[in-house]
């Protein structure tokens, strides 16, 4: 029996209104560390890599891959996509939801540039693999809060599994072999995606935790990763070389910086919350008058407001509404989810910013106007 279920294109808004539970906040220190996740990068021995691949070649690792993910153990089997045919709007989602990437699933491509792109990702999207991306495969796991052994337990897994039928990139002296050379080696890239409302009110302090990242070998990124910007305060840091290093020591490296951020994330609240109250109120009057009452706004106008209301709840300032469901509302508010869930009909193609933000608007009154 197969593992592997076809997205139906009838089921895009149930998608879209259901979230996976690594969206809750229910992981350990998940009021600084939304996010953990691990990545590994995989390519097929004796096949060229992505950027040199024909069709043909591109089809095999496809047909590969699909059959051997067939059997793979994912609870609860996978839904699969195949991106050539996935409309736009799909597409958007799936890269709002961290299932696949930019370079896999473009914005508007809908020719047959490279055919056997495809996303797997498991019931509860906490293990997800893109084929034919820049490397053939690309496993990923993700877990709420600080936890990176959870979703490197459950991706090895599955790793383990394809391995047990696939002949894997590999060189006794380098490790995998991979498409970008800062990949070569374990194949891992660990990450944590962490929010910094209070040190980015303090610009001084948060340039503090990038150039200690920096001098660890780390790197910080935006919300979407790599060439991503930094907005609504989210920062993910993530190891940036493989080779050389093992998976224990890669995990080390994070595992020694990212507790030092929340802690002082988490005094800079406390010191804000002490010094400088009035202006925290300030910014919370506006960002609730924003949320509650405009009705067109750009997704980084929202993002910033909701980040100051996550800030105001996690002191306790007077006022503040409680935001549990922010790394949700995070996802919900990008532009192919808001599309969904702001009533919009036609679900194939893309429309306009300025139709989005107006839908964008609604979700956030229908949310916050009390």
């Amino acid at each position: 029996m197969s593992n592997l279920n076809p997205f139906q294109s009838e089921d895009t808004r149930s998608f879209a209104r259901r979230l996976g539970p690594w969206t809750q906040r229910s992981g350990p220190d998940s009021d600084v560390a939304l996010t953990s996740r691990i990545r590994l990068a995989r390519n097929l021995d004796g096949i060229r890599f992505r950027t040199k691949i024909e069709h043909a070649e591109a089809e095999a690792v496809h047909g590969q891959v699909y059959a051997a993910l067939e059997s793979a153990s994912m609870d609860g089997g996978a839904t699969w996509v195949s991106i050539d045919t996935a409309p736009p709007v799909l597409r958007l989602l799936l890269r709002e939801r961290y299932l696949c990437s930019r370079e896999l699933a473009p914005a508007g491509e809908r020719d047959d540039k490279l055919p056997g792109r495809a996303v797997a990702f498991a019931i509860d999207e906490d293990l997800s693999i893109m084929i034919n991306e820049e490397d053939h495969i690309r496993l990923s796991a993700v877990s709420s809060g600080f936890d990176l052994d959870g979703p490197h337990n459950r991706v090895c897994a599955l790793d383990r599994s394809l391995e047990q039928q696939l002949s894997y990139a590999y060189r006794s002296d380098l490790g995998y072999l991979t498409g970008c050379p800062t990949n070569v080696g374990t194949g891992m890239r660990a990450s944590v995606m962490l929010h910094l409302p209070a040190l980015g009110l303090v610009p001084s302090e948060l340039e503090k935790v990038i150039r200690a990242s920096q001098r660890t070998g780390l790197a910080v990124r935006g919300i979407y990763g790599e060439g991503s910007r930094a907005v609504g305060d989210f920062y993910q840091i993530s190891n940036q070389v493989t080779l050389g290093r093992t998976e224990e020591q890669l995990l080390g490296d994070l595992g020694n910086l990212v507790p030092s951020v929340i802690a002082f994330e988490r005094r800079v609240r406390e010191e804000l919350a002490t010094s400088r109250p009035d202006e925290l109120k300030e910014k919370l009057g506006e960002a609730r008058d924003k949320v509650s009452s405009v009705r067109s706004i750009a997704t980084d106008e929202a993002l910033q407001a909701l980040s100051i209301m996550r800030l105001a709840d996690l002191i306790d300032l007077e006022g503040a509404t409680e935001m549990r469901d922010f790394a949700a509302l995070v996802i919900q508010l990008q532009k192919g989810h808001v599309q969904v869930l702001g009533g919009d009909d036609e679900l194939g193609e893309v429309v306009g910013a300025s139709v989005r933000d107006e839908l964008r608007a609604g979700i956030l009154r229908r949310r916050f106007d009390a």
